[in-house]
């Protein structure tokens, strides 16, 4: 597979970061097989975070004997100091690390979600100089993360962000200038930019999720191919995290590995001919897939 450069992290990313989403149902030992799937197709970036579940009990047992293959990142959603603390404490216990690679803030969406993690980013600075993570970034799923990390990016000095980014997103005017304005941000300042939600589809409405995801993922081979060309082909975008549900995680692997970079024109045409629907605002749209 292949690699960029994330930024100033120096790290040289698999174009697939492994979304530790998928396995949030999980054991170690029912995690092992995709897991070392994932090693076996080249990434060699993990993405975890304690709100997915069972995931980093069910993958820390499995890091210690490859942890010079994979660039671990992990998350926190806390917003008091004392909280962000224990947290930290735990991923780490779970994960059975030492210290990480990147620590993130996790589902920062808006400028007023930003002030009120001030005191849980203080944490995350605080753990970079400590040496229990390397670097520090900022994740968001919703409409406004674009704009919440690009003020982010300038006011904490990070080193990453992730956020959304699709056909779909990009038709969206306000959506697209947004993120072209944090990409620009992000590149004059070395940051490295890692997308979700590239083959996101539609919300699941009334219809039963059969998918462990709380949007619709694309289900054909063609359309996660499609997806992962447009998003990686983005200017400034370095990779892109794998979906939670773990059949379309697999799908991913394999588009990473056959990815086919589009020209400008294609974008376009690709994104005027977009099928997919809106699957945010967040707080409206999702169905929970792991009741």
């Amino acid at each position: 597979m292949q690699t960029r450069r994330l930024g100033r992290t120096g790290h040289h990313s698999s174009l697939a970061v492994l979304g530790g989403a998928a396995f949030a149902l999980d054991t170690p030992e029912t995690a092992e097989p995709l897991f070392q799937e994932a090693l076996a197709c080249g990434l060699n970036h993990l993405d975890i975070a304690p709100g997915y579940r069972n995931a980093e009990r069910a993958i820390g047992p499995h890091l210690p004997a490859v942890r010079d293959q994979l660039f671990v990142a992990a998350k926190t959603a806390e917003t008091e100091r004392d909280w962000a603390l224990s947290r930290l404490e735990k991923t780490l216990n779970r994960l059975q690390l030492d210290h990480l690679d990147l620590y993130q803030a996790h589902g920062v969406t808006s400028l007023e979600e930003l002030d009120r993690r001030d005191e849980a980013f203080q944490v995350i600075l605080e753990a970079r100089d400590q040496g229990l993570t390397r670097f520090v970034g900022i994740t968001g799923h919703d409409l406004g993360a674009p704009k919440a990390h690009r003020i982010a990016v300038e006011r904490y000095d990070l080193d990453t962000v992730m956020f959304p980014l699709n056909a779909h997103l990009w038709a969206n005017p306000t959506y697209q200038a947004d993120a072209e304005a944090l990409l620009e941000t992000c590149a004059q300042r070395d940051v490295g930019v890692m997308i979700i939600k590239a083959s996101a589809w539609r919300p699941w409405g009334d219809r039963k999720p059969d998918a462990l995801s709380w949007y619709e993922p694309h289900r054909t081979p063609e359309g996660i191919q499609n997806s992962v060309n447009f998003a990686l082909s983005i200017p400034g975008v370095h990779a892109f995290c794998t979906p939670s549900d773990p059949t379309a995680a697999q799908q991913s692997f394999a588009a990473a590995q056959a990815f086919t970079p589009l020209s400008q024109d294609l974008l376009k045409q690709t994104t005027d001919a977009d099928t997919g629907s809106d699957i945010f605002p967040l707080a409206e749209l999702a169905v929970s897939a792991w009741a």
